[in-house]
């Protein structure tokens, strides 16, 4: 498949997504939930301060093929930081979901003086949370993120956080004073892992002792030193997180993967089996794929 990205360059050839595979050895429980993804549409344009959308489109179509490879059935759409405070291609993917029979919320990206007509009006079509990304290209940094947990606590949202987990000593404060439940967002994201035993990891624990914060394993290979197929320093951190609180634990495919160069994207069924090693109780992935998603999500 060619995609002319160039700009006046030759196009450069892509490789396809890879929508499917060999079956996962995983076999996932009825009403598996994934809790982070995201769609990028050729129909929605991306926004100043964002970063570029993918050089491939990411469709709801595509997403389906993906769920029917890896046997997830309730998702959690995402706003992509490419869209910044646009939401209308997440709303628009939430609304065919649903049309199709599918289950599924959304988490938008808000400002601290979100409208209150807006906020009802998303709640009524299926957003559930806000999104907080303080890296690069993210819409809104920590100095919001009191102030849209205030705004968005009335409407039932919770808040998702991204941020470098080197820096969750730093960050507790802020995160102590956060009302109702909030997300940290792939395993901490140490953009160097640390080991279990490091301060900031500890730190982590402490903070999901606290009864309101959840974490989600997933994109294991955005911060990953010893690569794949284990990912074994950040899976160290997963099989620690799951271990110590699998009531507060979310997995998430972290789909599209626009971190990663089309030609070097992890496989997600490989992806999905790291599970069988990190948590090898089937209770425990019941808890992590279905219940407490839906406890969090209202599924």
């Amino acid at each position: 498949m060619t995609v002319d990205d160039s700009q006046g360059r030759e196009p450069t050839r892509k490789l396809a997504r890879k929508l499917s595979g060999a079956p996962p050895r995983l076999k996932l429980p009825p009403k598996a939930t994934d809790t982070h993804m995201h769609i990028y549409d050729d129909r929605f344009p991306g926004r100043d301060g964002g970063p570029p959308k993918p050089p491939l489109p990411a469709t709801l179509d595509d997403y389906r093929q993906l769920q029917q490879w890896l046997g997830l059935e309730r998702t959690v759409f995402v706003q992509g930081a490419a869209y910044q405070f646009d939401n209308a291609c997440l709303l628009d993917a939430l609304e065919r979901f649903s049309a199709e029979g599918g289950e599924a919320r959304a988490i938008a990206v808000v400002g601290p003086r979100a409208e209150e007509a807006m906020l009802e009006d998303m709640t009524r079509r299926g957003v559930r949370g806000a999104r907080h990304m303080h890296l690069p290209g993210g819409a809104v940094g920590f100095d919001d993120l009191l102030a849209i947990n205030a705004r968005v606590r009335p409407f039932g949202w919770h808040m998702i956080v991204q941020f470098d987990g080197r820096d969750m000593i730093e960050r507790t404060p802020v995160l102590e004073a956060l009302r109702g439940d909030y997300i940290i967002d792939h395993a901490g994201k140490f953009l160097e892992p640390v080991g279990v035993d490091a301060p900031a990891f500890k730190a982590l624990l402490k903070l999901i002792d606290r009864g309101n914060c959840y974490v989600k394993i997933s994109a294991c290979y955005e911060t990953s030193k010893s690569g794949p197929p284990g990912y074994d320093d950040v899976g160290a951190l997963c099989k620690a997180l799951i271990a110590h609180a699998p009531e507060r634990m979310l997995f998430a495919t972290n789909w599209p993967h626009v971190s990663a160069p089309i030609d070097k994207q992890p496989d997600d069924g490989q992806l999905l089996d790291l599970l069988l090693d990190w948590a090898p109780d089937a209770a425990v992935r019941q808890q992590i794929f279905v219940d407490n998603p839906a406890r969090l999500y209202g599924f």
